[in-house]
């Protein structure tokens, strides 16, 4: 899990930042405060250190576009020639004495061609780290180290920071481990001492076993806007559109070849509908026994009908539609890693938003980390008081608010949290400002 982020000259985060992340973190702020490019960094390093390869700041539902459009540009139209990145947190591949241990990986991205490219990684264990950086076109600089420790490995490498360059990185670990001198390498030391412990040779073998982040690397990214509905579904197993299109797919497929798993998937999305007041149940009706055959999403609306009444998924509210595939999304047997949800209470009403904030709440105790952007009083306000009143295994600690503030062309990140009464705890002036003027204004009307 992902403990922490820092940016610097990242879209219009100018000085260097670190701010929390918890298991559920809650981004707010006004519009084009860097909400969204926050998430989309987020991705962008999860799969960095899961694929080894260049980061992705164009792939759905992000398009950041290209390094001049990502880097800080300041009031002169300046941009730095570079942007920086990185994260702290646990990793269950590096474990030593039954303990995760603590990883640190930070990343310096330049211009290859219009795009931004990694070309310099600091991939840090307990205390052994290893720094892997292009420092002229086509001479790259590698370093291992423990404290005062450092060894240097010069080696040819390919001109960029590579996607696939292992063989050459492990032969460069175990130089540093064993102090021997590899074929067509040359190791020097730098300063410290002339050995390594056993310990430090098992975290510089450990930090070549990419990836880094190996078990906490699916990232499920949602869309602020979902799929419309359609009115009968042609299964589209090849749908991965985070738009939530392949979701009836797998509601109907979950139900064809699993069905106890779908009756637990079932139940747990109509005791989300039912507080919700979107739907009292949801069935998937099959035209055919043939995987290819084509379904239908039916739901019974929360009305007071009986339960028998089935009506199309396209025949009631558009909020609902909206609201599944997230429902869905987290609630699907299997899932981990990482939810990245835009304004997930778009088209629905309050009650639907804050039961969402109770369904955040429920997932999140359930050791997955949700980063969710939103503009709902109601969902955050019942996160505060589910919180409050112990209704999940969630704690105070467990649960962080990010407020993002702008200041010209730069936005500074605040980080809020609740104490054990529900109070709010660090919110600057600007955050309680709004509130405190409408309140204000409820109570005593200009005459």
């Amino acid at each position: 899990m992902m403990d922490s982020i820092t940016i610097e000259n990242f879209r219009c985060f100018r000085e260097r930042q670190t701010v929390p992340l918890a298991p559920l973190t809650l981004l707010v702020g006004e519009n084009s405060t860097g909400k969204t490019s926050f998430l989309a960094l987020i991705r962008a390093l999860v799969e960095y250190v899961a694929d080894n390869r260049q980061p992705d700041f164009k792939k759905p539902p992000f398009d950041l576009g290209s390094f001049d459009e990502i880097v800080y540009v300041g009031s002169g139209g300046q941009r730095p020639d570079q942007f920086k990145a990185g994260f702290t947190g646990d990793s269950n591949v590096f474990i030593n004495e039954g303990r995760p241990q603590p990883v640190r990986v930070d990343l310096t991205f330049g211009r290859r061609g219009t795009a931004p490219a990694v070309v310099r990684r600091q991939v840090e264990i307990s205390d052994v780290w290893i720094v892997h950086e292009l420092v002229e076109t086509g001479e790259y600089l590698l370093q291992i180290g423990k404290g005062d420790s450092v060894w240097q490995l010069d080696v040819d490498l390919p001109s960029y920071l590579p996607e696939v360059d292992l063989e050459a990185y492990r032969a460069f670990i175990r130089s540093g481990a064993l102090l021997s001198e590899a074929e067509n390498m040359s190791l020097r030391r730098i300063s410290g001492s002339d050995t390594f412990s056993d310990a430090d040779s098992f975290f510089l073998s450990a930090i070549e076993q990419f990836p880094v982040w190996h078990g906490d690397n699916q990232v499920v990214a949602s869309a602020p806007v979902r799929s419309k509905p359609k009115r009968t579904y042609d299964p589209d197993p090849e749908d991965r559109s985070a738009e939530g299109g392949s979701v009836p797919t797998y509601m109907a497929d979950l139900s064809a070849r699993h069905p106890q798993d779908w009756a637990v998937l079932k139940e747990q999305l109509e005791a989300f509908g039912r507080p919700a007041r979107l739907f009292d149940a949801i069935d998937v009706r099959q035209f055919g026994t043939s995987p290819g055959d084509p379904f239908q999403i039916q739901i019974s609306p929360d009305s007071g009908e009986s339960l028998n009444v089935r009506r199309n998924l396209a025949d009631v509210g558009y909020g609902i539609s909206q609201a599944l595939p997230i429902a869905v999304q987290l609630l699907r047997p299997g899932t981990e890693g990482k939810f990245l949800l835009q304004e997930p209470e778009i088209h629905l009403h309050p009650t639907a938003q804050a039961e969402f904030g109770s369904l955040f709440c429920q997932v999140a105790a359930t050791d997955r980390q949700l980063i969710v952007e939103t503009h709902s009083d109601h969902l955050i306000d019942r996160v505060r008081m589910d919180v409050r009143d112990g209704k999940t295994d969630l704690g105070v600690d467990d649960v962080r608010i990010l407020y993002f503030e702008r200041s010209g062309l730069d936005v500074k990140i605040h980080e809020l949290w609740w104490d054990e009464n529900g109070n709010l705890e660090n919110a600057p002036q600007s955050y309680r400002q709004f509130f405190m003027q409408e309140v204000e204004r409820s109570l005593w009307p200009p005459e």
